[in-house]
This record gives C-alpha cells, sequence and structure tokens, in this order.
C-alpha cells in the first residue's frame, strides 16, 4: 500500500508526549477504590478520585518501517496492522444501528482471520472525535462522541477481563450497545460455554478493531502502542470505572523507562489496527500478574498499554483525527 511522502511518515522514530498515572500512586493488580471514574449514561466522566497524571516526552517507532522479521503483531507485541478496506465505503459511522447491525460482524470477520479463533463476536464501539466541538455530537441512536483516551492505559485486568464474559452471558444493561439488536432476555454469550471457558477448558481474548473513519489520513493524535514484552506488573495501577449499572476496571501505568512505544502514522480508512486488550493465555494472565509477558518467550503476550500521543511534528491546523474502535470477544474452542 502506498503512503503519502511525509516527513513524519519517513522518520523512524518520532518524538511525542503521552500521560502516564503519577509515580506515587500505589501499584494494584486488584480493586482498591484509590483511582476511579464515574460515568454517566452517555459514558462521559462525571467525577474523579486519584487521577493525578504524569506527562512524559516518549520516542515511538515508526512501525511502518520495520523489517519483515521486526514487524509487530498481536501475539508477541500485542498489536498489528492489517489492509482491510470497507465493504461499504459510504458507510455512515455516525449511526448506531448502522455499525452494530452491519459493522460489527465485519470486525468480527476481520479478527477472526486474523487470530484464527474459533468464534469471535464483536460486543461494544466507542467513535472518538479529536476536534473539541465535535466531542458533545450524539450519534443517532447511540452515545455521545467521545475524545482521544490521552492516558496510557489497557481496557481490561486480572477482574475485569473474565468479569466481562460472564456480563456478555447475561442480557444487556443499560450501557451496552448491544441492546438495540438482541431481545430483552437475550445474550451474546452462552452462560454454560462461558464458564467452561473461564474455568480453564479453553483461551479467550479481547480484542479491539481501531479504524480511521475521515477521509484524510490521520494526523493529530495518533495511536502510540506499547511492546506488552516491555511492561512489568509493578508498573500497573487498577482504574475503576463506576458505570450507572456496573463497575469496571482498566489498568493505567506508571512511567517507566523501559516502556518500549510504536506508531502506525498516517493511517486511513482502508487499514485497521487490531490491539489485544487481554488475553487469557498471556503469560500476566496465567501467573496473575506474578511475571511479565517477557519472561516467558513461548506464551502470546497478555495485553498492549496504548493512548493517543501528542506528535510533535504535527502542524497546529493538521486534520483532526476521527476514528472508531470496536471491541470484539475472541474464543478459541
Amino acid at each position: 500500500m502506498s503512503l503519502p511522502s511525509t516527513a513524519a511518515t519517513n522518520a523512524s522514530v518520532q518524538a511525542g508526549t503521552v500521560r502516564y498515572l503519577h509515580q506515587d500512586a500505589a501499584h494494584s493488580l486488584y480493586r482498591n477504590g484509590q483511582v476511579l471514574t464515574r460515568r454517566d449514561r452517555d459514558g462521559n466522566d462525571a467525577g474523579t478520585e486519584g487521577m493525578i497524571f504524569d506527562t512524559r516526552q516518549i520516542t515511538a517507532h515508526n512501525a511502518r518501517l520495520l523489517a519483515p522479521e521486526q514487524r509487530c503483531t498481536l501475539t508477541n507485541n500485542g498489536f498489528e496492522l492489517v489492509t482491510q478496506g470497507l465493504a461499504n465505503r459510504a458507510f455512515d459511522f455516525f449511526d448506531h444501528n448502522s455499525v452494530v447491525g452491519t459493522y460489527y460482524d465485519e470486525c468480527a470477520q476481520s479478527v477472526k482471520q486474523a487470530t484464527g479463533a474459533h468464534q469471535v463476536f464483536a460486543f461494544d464501539h466507542n467513535v472518538r472525535s479529536a476536534n473539541d466541538s465535535e466531542a458533545k455530537q450524539r450519534i443517532a441512536g447511540g452515545q455521545q462522541v467521545q475524545g482521544p483516551a490521552r492516558i496510557v492505559h489497557g481496557d481490561y485486568t486480572l477482574t475485569s477481563a473474565p468479569q466481562r464474559l460472564r456480563d456478555l452471558a447475561k442480557p444487556p444493561t443499560g450501557n451496552d450497545t448491544l441492546r438495540s439488536i438482541l431481545k430483552a432476555k437475550q445474550s451474546l454469550l452462552d452462560n454454560v460455554l462461558v464458564e467452561r471457558i473461564l474455568g480453564g477448558a479453553a483461551r479467550y481474548a479481547i480484542i479491539n478493531v481501531w479504524r480511521n473513519i475521515a477521509e484524510q489520513a490521520v494526523a493529530t493524535h495518533p495511536l502510540a502502542l506499547c511492546d506488552a514484552r516491555s511492561v512489568q506488573p509493578e508498573d500497573l495501577v487498577v482504574f475503576e470505572i463506576h458505570y450507572a449499572d456496573r463497575v469496571g476496571e482498566n489498568y493505567f501505568s506508571k512511567h517507566s523507562t523501559h516502556h518500549d512505544w510504536y506508531y502506525y502514522p498516517r493511517m486511513t480508512r482502508d487499514e485497521i489496527l487490531l490491539i489485544k486488550q487481554w488475553d487469557s493465555a498471556g503469560t500476566m494472565a496465567q501467573t496473575m500478574g506474578a511475571q511479565a509477558d517477557g519472561h516467558n518467550d513461548q506464551a502470546p503476550c497478555t495485553f498492549s498499554f496504548h493512548t493517543a500521543f501528542l506528535d510533535a511534528s504535527v502542524a497546529n491546523d493538521a486534520p483532526q483525527r476521527l476514528s472508531i474502535e470496536v471491541r470484539c470477544v475472541v474464543l478459541y474452542a
């Protein structure tokens, strides 16, 4: 695939800034009520505790320029770029029912092809805009458009990853995007299957499908992705998300000089970025946080930290990023 010839694209590394959680935050693998946010029914923050940030400069490697044998993969690094054009070039990402009813299937098929998994189901999504004037725009039939996530994070934890599987074996609740296509007593996953998987009978994963949905290539707030093998358990801090009907968890990260960052400059609508949010077969998952993913080269990684970052080379008047991420649950048996 040909890319625009720009200095940012041709540079092997790019300086930029990201936000970590402050170094004074206590390391945690499990919920302790110290770092949290409360969210309203539109998914917007409505009060926080312990959210003290630490802005750091990073150097992100241009992953497009890596040699074939060094290219980043879902298995080893926690992320992977795939060329994948839209089935419908005129698709309306601001129509909730169209996204859930049509685009979810497209994402699930892409993840299934990339992973070789037995079953893949898309279950949630966010549309994000880097333009503050659009951040309050409401999707037809859905939630408000969100701003880019500007904090180094992973979307699931030792607690919230298995809990999300159990949630998907229940009828959808107030914040679930699947309410529009599932009947009142239906669930996405079978409860008996979920309990069998969580009992250790099979591997599962949660993978995001991230796509630029603007006509222009991404310039502002591109994603920076941290090689999973460079993350240590002591970097992690549980971030609690208190919704109206449940409590979710992410992992935030404290800064480490060992973190190895990558990015894909100028992503187009014809590409998707697969980001691993959790893998039950990962070393960190298997050891309940006792060992880092790099400890066992034979095992897949557990997850990749990621964040929007401020690319120092981007002009102030560059087109604003507009993107969608769709979360998929991946079942290997």
